[in-house]
């Protein structure tokens, strides 16, 4: 059975915070050599302006959990969204270096929240059948965002601004921001959080709402896996009985970003101009990955729930290994530069059906119930806290050693990844949250 028109709208709506954390992960690419040399920063402190944002991410995935919970998926996510506004047009309006990087802290917790919830949100809503292709709606989303801000990022160069470069491509996520605060108020409560609030009535009627074969089994089954766990409201997700999905999320979480995507996408045009292209090129060049990563996500989409996550990350491991590896070949070598976008494209492509894709599906299927938001919250915060550290590292990195040294570095971890997805993660696909929770509970 094919989901209807309101499971399709709430997921459609929910997504839309993926849409904004692809702004928010590109827009800095844009702004960042301007920044630069406005405050004349060193690259410690470029460092530090890219990772504010990671940074906040970490904060605001933990804090989603305990939100998510006590209000509601749908309240935290109107939350987070009217902070993630304020915060956009506080760095929009800097006038100085401290405002810019605390105003994108502020912004990054808003976006770490928004990327647990939205998640959760869609997972508990989904039926098992549509569950990776629905859920996936928020990459696919967030790579969208990516595109349209790479696109927007090479417009407004092109508009010769000057001064007011940086704070026009900072402003152009306001206008999103708002749409998503707006349609938020449209969309139901989750049927899982209304039942670990004992409001069984409203589940009931949201499982019929959004298509549920049979809501009063699903209802049934629902409530029969929160009694198993004994579990309340309060149920904290660091205990023994869950380290098995804790170790899985943690894992895929960090293996996301030790892929390097996120310094890729932010340093991009650095990359780019290190191997002797031109901004606007740069531009050019970005908005040929971005294209790459949107195109592939669809190509996942129409995979993850036939082939398994399990599969599309082996696969995924294995390509993006390759190309990095070519990468560093081509910055240690300093020959074939012209060999750097067909080996960024690939790598793109590969990561887009494989890691890009699978993350938030896998995280928010592992968990049960009573604990789903808070175990997002913890692999979201590995991720970030893993974005943060690369992002932060790699213009170190770059400069001390050479522009070659992080992505040999990638790719080892990229190696690693392949060998710890093999042996221990298992597949999820086809199976409801209630009996992935039977299956993933080991005593």
């Amino acid at each position: 059975m094919r989901p209807n028109s309101r499971l399709i709208k709430a997921t459609l709506t929910s997504a839309l915070g993926g849409l904004l954390y692809g702004f928010d992960v590109v827009v800095i690419s844009g702004i960042i050599d301007s920044v630069t040399r406005l405050y004349r920063l060193s690259p410690t402190s470029v460092g530090l302006t890219v990772a504010a944002s990671p940074v906040g991410n970490i904060l605001g995935c933990f804090c989603a959990g305990v939100l998510g919970q006590r209000l509601g998926r749908r309240a935290a996510l109107c939350l987070a969204a009217a902070i993630y506004l304020c915060a956009l047009l506080a760095a929009a309006c800097s006038i100085n270096w401290p405002m810019l990087v605390a105003a994108r802290f502020v912004g990054g917790m808003a976006i770490g929240a928004c990327s647990v919830l939205g998640p959760v949100y869609i997972t508990e809503l989904s039926p098992a059948q549509w569950r990776g292709r629905l859920v996936g709606l928020f990459q696919v989303n967030l790579v969208v965002g990516q595109c349209v801000c790479f696109i927007s990022n090479y417009l407004v160069r092109s508009a010769n601004l000057g001064a007011l470069e940086w704070h026009v491509m900072l402003s152009v996520t306001a206008a999103p921001t708002l749409i998503f605060l707006i349609l938020l108020f449209g969309i139901p409560h989750s049927p899982r959080w209304l039942v670990s609030r004992g409001r069984t009535d409203e589940a009931l009627q949201v499982l019929a709402l959004v298509g549920a074969p049979d809501p009063k089994t699903e209802l049934a089954d629902i409530q029969a896996a929160l009694q198993a766990e004994h579990a309340t409201v309060h149920e904290p997700v660091f205990q023994w009985k869950y380290r098995y999905p804790l170790f899985l999320a943690i894992a895929i979480g960090a293996f996301n970003q030790l892929s390097g995507i996120n310094a890729i996408v932010s340093y991009v045009h650095t990359i780019f101009t290190a191997a002797g292209f031109s901004q606007l090129s740069s531009d050019l060049q970005a908005i040929a990955i971005g294209v790459t990563n949107l195109t592939f996500t669809l190509v996942g989409m129409a995979m993850i729930d036939r082939f398994g996550r399990k599969s599309l990350l082996v696969v995924g491991a294995i390509g993006t290994a390759i190309c990095l590896s070519g990468v560093a070949w081509v910055f240690y070598s300093y020959s074939h530069q012209s060999a750097l976008l067909a080996l960024l494209v690939s790598f793109m492509a590969f990561f887009a059906l494989s890691q890009g894709l699978v993350v938030y599906v896998y995280i928010g299927e592992i968990f049960p119930n009573a604990v789903r938001a808070r175990g997002q919250g913890v692999g979201n915060a590995s991720l970030s806290a893993l974005n943060t550290t690369v992002l932060f590292s790699f213009p170190i990195l770059a400069a001390k050693f050479s522009q070659g040294a992080p992505f040999a570095f990638f790719a080892a971890a990229t190696v690693v990844q392949l060998i710890v997805v093999s042996l221990f993660f298992p597949e999820t696909k086809g199976q409801t949250l209630e009996q992935l929770q039977r299956k993933l509970m080991r005593a």
